[in-house]
């Protein structure tokens, strides 16, 4: 365990690893297992005991027990903590007694030497991972797999019970419950998914054209009668409002959708109106030199208002529209049975009804018969009002597909469904959905209900249907790692395989990682590499980045806490959240393809931004970029605001509570998800810091005298500082060098991002903060982060066990320049991976 230490030398802090202090200083406590434990009891009842014996128990830590050698699990887990806290100076608090440098790498090696004798141990105890369910996420990315089809349109797992998160990971075997329910609900997504893919009667395409009596509700009825007479359709804002007012526009003569799962052809006859506006765009809130865009989304009268946001609406397709005249717009998009295309604007105005009552308001004026209030006709019929306006639709389909359909190629292969060949086809089909080759008691069951449901009258397609049903609600299906022996530690290869491919790319095994598992190669560590480097260098290892990112730095929550709309108006009009993560994926991303150093994850001199982000972060690139342009990584060596994770705005907002910032919000998401030491919960008899919305104190104010108890300093002296670097960013991100000003009190405090850490170290700002944990916390964050990508690849949390493995990574990867692919590679081919 080299772990780096804070050595003070003629009042010059210095960063040396403990490995090589410990060899000048090794006289001092190598004399044998008995006077260890003797100095080990020594050094803790002279500086520890005060705060931490039997009656006290500071943090609910109690050392009074402790001594060498180590017997249990819990010994071991105290022996690190206090290595932990005194190679980092946190401990003892610096108002107490403080042992000399030789005494404190005393205390550490004697532990260290008492956790090495313990490993073997320890080591036949290693946890292993329940057999679990598939997450979610994980069972609708599976169906997409096997049917080679999207299936987010059919909304498989929205009435499924909420699933709970572990340390904010999904995929946590403990945590993922079947309860009976589920149970219904997977019988219930299985009959839906095969029918509607495989059980609908081949249907000739039908054509359908929409010319007029396109009725819009609620404000818009009115106006689009008197104005159009309902022969236009029209768009005049994003979906992402608040009033809805125009921003899903739907055919009304068509609301009992499409009459068959399939794909569609559907033109659209529009044109972008009033571009070139004169109204002062601060109105509408949005970039009037970026051409308008159109988006397709599926929606369903009977599942709400077919005008408002619905569960299941994925974008099925957008494109630019014309300024100068009425075009012709093209989309193929899948739509299922019942479903209607609707049209939205994604980068259209926000709240369309503010808009429409400041122009009435600003430029009354210019109409010739002026009215107050809201006048949506007038606008229409003598204003610039932008907007999209569409004059016609067409819709052809379901349209054939060349070879037949993907899903009945996925499902019973090239040739289709084969009434001779029934049974093979769907052995064929559930090896692919087990991930195991199937053995005698699955064949045996897959034949009995084929040829039961033969047997009541059924053709051989419908029997292969309900025997894919079944296959589809199977524990082989629902389950990872059900055959390895319960006495074999070491995983079988084809568990082995699962384990892989789902984490890496959230799917069952391809067929060339499966011929590893057949030929038994892939338990030989050079083949678990080289198919390491494999599904890492495919585009479908977006879903790891994707996944683990959102666990890792609890994305997944992003919009949980959304700030209020009048003060962080561009999160929703720029759909700031969608913008927010992709910069972290990108970010990891960019680090795992050049297996660049995780130091940059604590300060880097780049990151990548599009249009949204460069103007919320006030970067230069926010004069040259184009929404076109999409995510471009930009310079950030002379900009003291960014640089690193806790530069980024997803999270900043994931870190804050929505309605304002907190430095304890903010000092626990630092030390648990990106130091990976999350602090003790606050005792219950504790009240919570409520935010500062008032303005009359600043935070540090109000968290210095929460922290006069001593209950509570224990835990903010420790907490605070993490999140007093961070106080420059508001809630969603927007640097600040003040509060906002309290209402009818006084001018705005300014903030104060200045902190000293428990080990010592100080800084002035966010970028001086950012070098101390570049200095001091680089080894702690990395082996977090190999913790996390092990509990996140395993489908279990690491033990006191693990650790002895998570260090010998940690020694590897150090040597290698902290390389992030280096640690992805080591965690994959690692023991713990490899084990049940």
């Amino acid at each position: 365990m080299s772990m780096q230490f804070l050595k003070s030398i003629g009042g010059v802090r210095f960063v040396c690893s403990v490995t090589v202090l410990l060899a000048v200083v090794a006289p001092s406590f190598a004399d044998g297992p008995a006077n260890q434990s003797r100095q080990v009891s020594k050094l803790l009842g002279r500086f520890c005991l005060q705060c931490h014996d039997a009656d006290t128990a500071d943090g609910e830590r109690e050392f009074e027990s402790f001594s060498l050698p180590i017997k249990t699990e819990q010994q071991l887990i105290t022996a690190d903590e206090i290595i932990d806290q005194m190679t980092l100076r946190k401990m003892p608090p610096e108002e107490a007694d403080q042992p000399t440098d030789e005494e404190r790498l005393a205390l550490i090696g004697a532990l260290r030497n008492g956790v090495q004798a313990a490993r073997s141990e320890f080591e036949g105890s290693r946890s292993r991972t329940v057999m679990r369910r598939l997450s979610n996420r994980e069972y609708e990315n599976t169906l997409e797999v096997l049917f080679d089809r999207r299936v987010d349109t059919l909304g498989l797992t929205a009435d499924f019970p909420k699933e709970e998160t572990s340390h904010h990971l999904d995929n946590i075997g403990e945590s993922l419950v079947t309860s009976g329910f589920l149970l219904d609900q997977y019988f219930q997504a299985a009959s839906r998914l095969v029918e509607s893919r495989l059980g609908q009667p081949t249907m000739e395409p039908r054509n359908w054209h929409f010319t007029d009596n396109f009725k819009q509700y609620e404000e818009l009825s009115g106006s689009h009668r008197s104005v159009f007479n309902y022969e236009y359709l029209c768009l005049y804002e994003q979906p992402n409002t608040d009033t809805r007012q125009g921003g899903y526009g739907h055919i009304e003569d068509f609301l009992e959708g499409v009459p068959a799962s399939g794909l569609y052809d559907i033109e659209v006859h529009a044109q972008a109106m009033h571009r070139d506006t004169h109204y002062d765009p601060k109105i509408f809130r949005i970039d009037f030199s970026e051409p308008f865009q159109l988006a397709v989304v599926p929606g369903d009268a009977t599942k709400g208002h077919i005008h408002y946001p619905q569960a299941i609406e994925p974008i099925l397709a957008s494109t630019i529209v014309p300024d100068e005249e009425p075009e012709w717009l093209k989309f193929r998009v899948w739509l299922e049975k019942g479903q209607t295309p609707r049209f939205i604007f994604p980068n259209g105005p926000y709240e369309s009804r503010a808009s429409v009552i400041a122009l009435n308001r600003r430029y009354k004026d210019e109409f010739e018969n002026p009215v107050q209030g809201v006048s949506r006709a007038t606008l229409l019929r003598e204003g610039e009002l932008p907007h999209i306006r569409i004059g016609e639709i067409k819709i052809h389909g379901p349209v054939a597909e060349p070879g037949g359909r993907k899903e009945e190629r996925a499902v019973f292969g090239d040739e289709g469904f084969q009434e001779a060949r029934a049974l093979q086809q769907l052995f064929a089909f559930a090896r692919k959905a087990y991930r195991r080759p199937l053995n005698e008691s699955d064949r045996q069951r897959i034949s009995t209900l084929y040829e039961r449901r033969l047997s009541e009258g059924a053709t051989s397609r419908e029997s292969a249907l309900d025997t894919l049903k079944m296959i589809l609600c199977s524990p082989s299906f629902l389950y990872l790692s059900e055959i390895t022996p319960e006495n074999q530690n070491e995983l079988d290869p084809y568990d082995l395989a699962s384990r892989l491919s789902y984490a890496m790319w959230t799917a069952p095994p391809d067929e060339e990682l499966f011929a590893a598992a057949d030929s038994g190669r892939l338990r030989e560590p050079a083949e678990l590499k080289k198919q390491v480097l494999r599904l890492l260098r495919d585009e479908r290892s977006e879903e790891f980045v994707n996944g683990f990112v959102d666990s890792w730095l609890n994305l997944r929550t992003l919009g949980d806490l959304p700030p209020p709309r009048k003060a962080a108006w561009e999160y929703y009009a720029r759909n700031l959240p969608d913008s927010m993560k992709q910069e972290t994926r990108l970010f990891f991303r960019h680090l795992l393809k050049e297996n660049g150093s995780v130091a940059d994850f604590l300060d880097a001199d780049y990151t990548f931004v599009d249009k949204n982000l460069a103007e919320l972060y006030g970067l230069p690139a926010k004069e040259t970029l184009r929404l076109a342009d999409g995510f471009q990584r930009v310079n950030l060596s002379d900009n003291q605001q960014r640089g690193g994770l806790l530069g980024m705005a997803g999270v900043l907002t994931v870190s804050a509570n929505g309605v304002d910032s907190s430095p304890v919000t903010r000092g626990v998401w630092v030390l648990e998800n990106l130091l990976g030491t999350p602090p003790p919960p606050p005792p219950d008899e504790v009240p919570a810091i409520e935010a500062d919305v008032s303005g009359a104190t600043t935070i540090r104010e109000r968290l210095a005298r929460h922290s006069a108890d001593q209950t509570c300093y224990v835990c903010h002296r420790n907490i605070d500082p993490h999140g007093f670097a961070l106080e420059q960013f508001d809630p969603i991100g927007r640097w600040r060098d003040r509060y906002s000003a309290p209402k009818g009190k006084g001018s705005a405090p300014k903030v104060d991002p200045s902190g000293k850490l428990l080990s010592g170290e100080t800084f002035q700002d966010f970028d001086s903060f950012k070098r101390v944990l570049v200095e001091t916390r680089l080894d702690l964050m990395t082996r977090g982060l190999i913790e996390k990508l092990l509990a996140y690849s395993t489908g279990r949390h690491m033990t006191r066990s693990d650790r002895f493995e998570v260090e010998e990574i940690l020694a590897r990867v150090k040597n290698d320049n902290y390389g992030l692919q280096t640690i992805v590679i080591e965690v994959l081919t690692s023991e713990t991976f490899r084990s049940r």
